[in-house]
């Protein structure tokens, strides 16, 4: 992409203070992308300091999104699958209800902020530690999740771990629990 195309797409999406990098840009200020229709992300992101929201589009990956976000991060209701390409720093709260998300794959190793998932399968799983967001390392430590089966022994591992009682009925509407 030329910087020409760059600076053009910059001014369409109402992107102001930017610097272009070899195969990215880096934005001050917040990014703008939601409610747009977008089936990608126009451009390859580096950082964004304030918020970034690409939310109530068509997207089915996050490729092009930064890797470090100032603020919050929006991805809500689009058609994601996985949050591969997700920014590897959030500063603030990620948001990504509203997907097809059943697994936690894509998200920083260490992810330990407030995510919000409602409206996805995988919000099932998340609801069963309370919403506490250390529990994703260790569901995907311990490999709880595979496919649209849960297995059991794996997802108790996880409550031993976090030291939180293991329920005496788990019962799964979107997975089958094995």
């Amino acid at each position: 992409m030329t910087p020409s195309e760059i600076h053009n797409l910059c001014r369409e999406h109402g992107i102001i203070d930017y610097t272009i990098n070899s195969m990215s840009i880096s934005v001050d200020g917040s990014v703008r992308l939601g409610y747009r229709n977008l089936k990608s992300i126009p451009i390859n992101f580096k950082e964004v300091s304030g918020y970034f929201n690409c939310g109530y589009n068509q997207l089915t990956s996050l490729k092009g999104c930064p890797e470090t976000v100032g603020g919050d991060f929006y991805c809500y209701s689009n058609q994601l699958t996985s949050l591969k390409g997700c920014p590897e720093i959030v500063s603030g709260d990620f948001y990504c209800g509203g997907n097809q998300l059943t697994n936690f794959d894509g998200l920083p190793e260490f992810f330990e902020q407030p995510i919000y998932l409602l409206g996805n399968p995988v919000f099932e799983i998340y609801c069963l530690f309370n919403q506490d967001p250390r529990c994703i390392y260790w569901i995907r430590e311990f490999d709880a999740i595979q496919g649209d089966e849960v297995v059991r022994d794996r997802l108790e591992e996880v409550y031993h771990t976090l030291g939180i009682s293991i329920p005496k009925n788990i019962e799964l509407k979107e997975y089958i629990l094995t």
